[in-house]
């Protein structure tokens, strides 16, 4: 005889089967059409023709996209470095002990929860208006004009966004790692006469590695995928100048009639950030076990 689905085995299923399905529908199905068309000529409307492995070949002689690919990088450099240091420094901060520490962890996570576009249209108004009224008021030649409209540093007014909504959520990352570590093991560093950087050093950070390799990873793969800053401030301008990898598949998949080349674009993008992904925590991990 069959044995009977329990009520517990059933809810299960009733739960799953949707999400799975859902998952499928909105998410795997797309990246499998997406690949298919990789080696299409399909420019997102009409008939199409398979050309192979063309439009990867164009991909690496294509300087628009090796420009894109370039700021992208260098973006995300910076801006990893910049959210983890300045996260790593916050968290200090709010696990030290200071009053009020639960309201102001509250209030750093706040730019987390707000929109990409929304924040990038309220410092649009901020650099293209307030600042440059600052500037020609107090006679400040750096300030009154907007940053976002030189093609040399709009990057810069990119990146501040950017960090700035970043930092929350590595903050909240570092503050739960710094929980975990034991008071007894800084007991014991200042009995050994270990000052506060070197109880930083030799204490605090190693045993935080885990959590910096969250953040790490966490942090270059979101600046790597830039887009709703770009969107909201710049539009990949001035000159494509701040024209991110995500950007420009969306802007030339979509209206450029290049849906194959981008899908192509894509694709390749994909495993970069796989290959980053997994570079990194093969190292961290290494260095995990050396700590």
């Amino acid at each position: 005889m069959k044995k009977r689905m329990s009520n517990r085995d059933k809810t299960f299923w009733a739960v799953v089967i949707p999400v799975l399905a859902l998952f499928f529908t909105f998410n795997t199905l797309p990246m499998i059409k997406g690949f298919i068309y990789s080696f299409t000529n399909y420019r997102g409307y009409g008939t199409y023709e398979y050309v192979g492995l063309r439009n990867y070949r164009d991909l690496f002689t294509d300087v628009r996209v090796g420009k894109s690919y370039l700021f992208t990088f260098k973006y995300a450099l910076a801006g990893t470095v910049l959210v983890n240091v300045l996260s790593l420094i916050m968290a200090l901060g709010l696990n030290s002990r200071i009053r009020f520490k639960s309201a102001l962890r509250g209030i750093y996570f706040v730019p987390n929860i707000m929109g990409g576009l929304v924040i990038g249209y309220i410092f649009s108004f901020l650099f293209t208006y307030i600042l440059p009224a600052v500037g020609n008021a107090f006679h400040i030649p750096f300030l009154q004009n907007s940053i976002l409209g030189s093609a040399k540093y709009a990057w810069i007014g990119v990146l501040i966004v950017g960090v700035w909504q970043a930092v929350a959520m590595n903050t909240i990352i570092y503050v739960s790692g710094l929980q975990t570590v034991p008071q007894d093991v800084y007991e014991a560093s200042r009995i050994d006469g270990a000052g506060r950087w070197k109880e930083f050093w030799k204490v605090t950070f190693p045993l935080l590695m885990p959590f910096v390799t969250i953040n790490l990873v966490l942090s270059t793969k979101n600046f790597l995928m830039v887009f709703d800053q770009i969107m909201s401030l710049t539009k990949g301008g001035p000159a494509q100048s701040t024209e991110s990898i995500s950007f420009l598949i969306y802007k030339n998949g979509m209206d450029g009639g290049q849906f194959g080349f981008q899908s192509a674009n894509a694709v390749i993008f994909f495993l970069v950030i796989v290959i980053i992904s997994v570079f990194q925590m093969t190292v961290m991990n290494r260095r995990e076990e050396q700590l």
